[in-house]
Formats: structure tokens, sequence, C-alpha cells
């Protein structure tokens, strides 16, 4: 029996190493399939990662390119926009001041007009408070000619009464 315990497990070591030599070398082409599968899925994986991000890149610039050219157009609408209001804005002072030439020129021919009305007001204002005064003084003197006359009357009929001819017999 000495002998069992020595020859049963040497006899089930060699049963177990052929058993785990074939089943390694089994696990081992399994294991390089699944590592060959696993590495065709990465590669697949990374050829489809490669393609999405080529596809965003060309999207992206496309979709840049577009918005440049959109905004180049804004650009020269904007300058456009721009430059027709700036020559709108240069006829309009060009024709105010050409309207404030004009205006001046009659502002000037307005005012000599002006001076020379109230010069002729001025004179005729002159001549007229002269006439008043005049007439004024006329009136003075006929006030004090009628004064005089009334007075005189008044002294003739006092010395005529004060007489013996106003006196009746």
């Amino acid at each position: 029996m000495n002998r069992f315990y020595i020859i049963t497990p040497i006899v089930l070591m060699t049963l177990f190493g052929v058993v785990f030599w074939q089943h390694s070398k089994s696990s081992a082409i399994e294991a390089k399939a699944e590592a060959a599968r696993i590495e065709q899925f990465k590669a697949e994986a990374e050829a489809k990662k490669q393609e999405a991000i080529d596809k965003a890149k060309a999207d992206a610039e496309k979709r840049a390119a577009a918005r440049l050219a959109e905004e180049q157009q804004k650009e020269a609408e904007k300058r456009a926009k721009w430059k027709e209001a700036g020559d709108r804005i240069s006829a309009e002072i060009a024709a105010n001041q050409e309207l404030a030439t004009k205006n001046a020129a009659a502002l000037k021919s307005l005012e000599a007009e002006l001076a020379t009305a109230r010069s002729a007001k001025d004179a005729i204002a002159a001549k007229s408070f002269a006439m008043t005064r005049e007439i004024e003084s006329h009136r003075i003197a006929k006030r004090a000619a009628e004064m005089e006359i009334q007075r005189l009357t008044e002294m003739v009929a006092r010395k005529a009464a004060s007489t013996s001819i106003a006196s009746v017999p």
C-alpha cells in the first residue's frame, strides 16, 4: 500500500498534467482568437471613430466656411449701408449748405431792407413828431390868441362900461 501512496499521486499528477496541457493549449488558442477578435473589434471601433472624427472635421470646416462667408456677406452689406448712409448724409449736408448760403444771402437782403424800412420809419416818426409838435404849438398859440381876444374883449367891455357913452340916460 505504500506504493499506492506514491504511484496514485504520480499517475493522477501526470493525468492532470496532460489534461492541463491540452486545456492550456486550447485555452491559449481561444485566448489568441479572443485577443484577435478584440483587436479586430478595437480596430473597427478605431476606424469608425476616425471616420466620425474626419466627418465631424469636414462638417465643422464646412460650417465654418459657410459662417465665414455669411459674416463676410453681412460685413459687405453693413459697409454698403454705411457707405450709402454716408453718401446720403453728404448729399444732405451739401444741399443744406447750399440752402444755408441762399438763406444767408436772403437774410442779408432782408436785413438791408429792414434797416431801410427802420430808417424810413424813424424818419416818418421824426417828421410825425415834428408835425405833432407844430400842431400842438399852433393849438397853444390859438388858445393864447383866443384868451388874448377874450381878455381884450373884457377889457374893452369894462372900459366901455366905465365910460359915459355906454350909459343910457
